[in-house]
């Protein structure tokens, strides 16, 4: 694999996720699938079983992503920060109510915003000239 920004911060950011999600089964038990209040990861971060396997899906697709190649990696971090961007703000917003079908807390706000800085930063600004040299001449 070689090293590119995209790929280090994919890979990394995706072990994160998984081991994160595996660690939140640890905590979810009896809690509901889709309760608006969780079971306490590390002390700070809500979560419920649908939440540890959004954390799931989310790892794995990074890890694939990081794997794939550098314009998978940039493609994927950017839209996975896209979207932990979206779910910072809006969880702001549905905290309170029975929208917060993944059990999210003030904690998960601030995670999620920083996580999206840093993928959004990376697929945006980094690796700009290997993905170019990637596409085949038309």
């Amino acid at each position: 694999m070689k090293n590119s920004a995209n790929r280090v911060v994919g890979l990394v950011f995706g072990i994160i996720y998984l081991l994160v999600g595996v660690l939140g089964f640890l905590v979810t038990g009896g809690v509901g699938f889709i309760a608006t209040e969780g079971g306490l990861l590390l002390g700070v971060f809500e979560v419920n079983p649908l939440h540890n396997i959004v954390h799931l899906l989310i790892g794995a697709l990074l890890v694939i992503g990081a794997l794939s190649g550098v314009s998978a990696a940039k493609g994927i971090n950017g839209t996975v920060g896209a979207v932990y961007l979206l779910v910072g703000i809006v969880g702001f917003f549905i905290a309170d109510t029975a929208a917060n079908i993944l059990a999210l807390n003030t904690a998960d706000h601030i995670l999620h915003l920083g996580s999206a800085l840093i993928l959004l930063g990376v697929a945006i600004g980094a690796d700009r000239d290997r993905a170019v040299a990637a596409r085949p001449a038309v």
